[in-house]
């Protein structure tokens, strides 16, 4: 009964994070139409949610000794390339074809495997990256020239190059015998991002008079510290707390095809909200996007090992050896701390 609740739990809290994820578009948006520049959004976000988990870094100061590439690096991509990619983007292209671009990074990651680690890669890996290919496609309609804004599509693909940036800081999370603890990480990767930001966005050429006022969401007039507040509390830092707790009950494999609702979830949100309405074939090229993107997570391989043993698995876009049961166990304890850190890698 135990695990069974475990789990119930472990599911509540994942389709909370990917509903407090795919919504960070939507808050945004308007935000951006109203004359506020997306690096001053992203600067908003991340500088809102690292005050609010100052507690939580003080917590875990050790690791600003014990990893600090890995902090750095986090900030750098998962919090500050991730965002600011994505954010620019959103204000020229739609927001749930720039989602779906972004979820090419799990394709992406296996061609880092493939062609840069030289590492053999699954059968149904190329498959995965196939389907992700041709379902976006679709979703920027190329027969007809992309009709989309071709920097905004090239925003996205980076946003995506930083997640996959991301994947790959996560694989080495829990490297050594005393892993990084995900939380800590996603705390001081949230200073980091911050301080980037502020010395990249110039915040105080801010126009804070946007703030004070309401803003346009389809006809609807919200007051814009409302969306600030949404992305700061929601679309941050409980959907990163919440995403990490997730993968902590959950497995894997069942916290990644929750997390693939994220973009449904943000295209859906997009329709209803801003009236960004995707066409038949765009729709369809998502679902096929999202296919591929799992499989493709999914069928990240394991390092070979001599003597099969049950139970030292990685995850999704981690990797343990394996040379006996004893160390099996072992390094899928050190993986632990990526598979968790994975649970919060979205920052769309």
């Amino acid at each position: 009964m135990q695990a069974s609740q475990r789990k119930s739990a472990g599911l509540g809290l994942a389709l909370v994070s990917a509903f407090a994820f795919g919504g960070s578009g939507v808050a945004a948006k308007p935000l951006i139409e109203a004359g506020l520049d997306p690096l001053h959004v992203v600067w908003l976000r991340a500088t809102g949610a690292a005050l609010v988990l100052l507690p939580v870094a003080w917590r875990h100061r050790a690791l600003v000794t014990r990893r600090p590439a890995l902090l750095a690096g986090f900030g750098l991509l998962a919090v500050a390339g991730v965002q600011a990619c994505y954010f620019a983007a959103i204000s020229r292209i739609p927001v749930g074809v720039a989602m779906l671009v972004e979820y090419l990074a799990p394709a992406l990651v296996l061609g880092w495997v493939r062609f840069v680690q030289r590492r053999p890669v699954s059968r149904s890996a190329a498959v995965g990256v196939v389907l992700a290919v041709a379902g976006l496609a679709c979703v920027v309609q190329v027969w007809s020239g992309l009709t989309f804004d071709a920097v905004g599509l090239l925003l996205a693909l980076c946003a995506a190059f930083c997640q996959v940036g991301y994947f790959i800081l996560s694989d080495h999370g829990g490297d050594g015998e005393d892993p990084a603890d995900p939380i800590g990480v996603i705390a001081y990767g949230l200073l980091v991002g911050a301080a980037l930001l502020t010395a990249v966005a110039l915040p105080w050429n801010l126009d804070w008079g946007v703030l004070a006022a309401s803003t346009d969401m389809n006809g609807m007039r919200v007051p814009a510290a409302l969306l600030v507040g949404w992305l700061v509390l929601v679309a941050t830092v409980a959907a990163y707390l919440t995403g990490v707790l997730s993968v902590r009950r959950l497995s894997p494999q069942v916290a990644g095809v929750v997390a693939c609702l994220e973009a449904v979830i943000a295209c859906v949100l997009a329709w209803v909200l801003l009236g960004e309405h995707l066409s038949v074939p765009q729709i369809l090229g998502g679902a096929v996007v999202l296919t591929g993107a799992f499989i493709a997570q999914r069928s990240t391989p394991k390092e070979a090992s001599p003597t099969p043993v049950a139970g030292a698995g990685a995850g999704a876009n981690t990797g343990a050896s394996e040379a006996d049961a004893e160390v099996g166990a072992d390094a899928a304890g050190e993986a632990e701390a990526g598979r968790e850190l994975a649970g919060g890698s979205r920052s769309a």
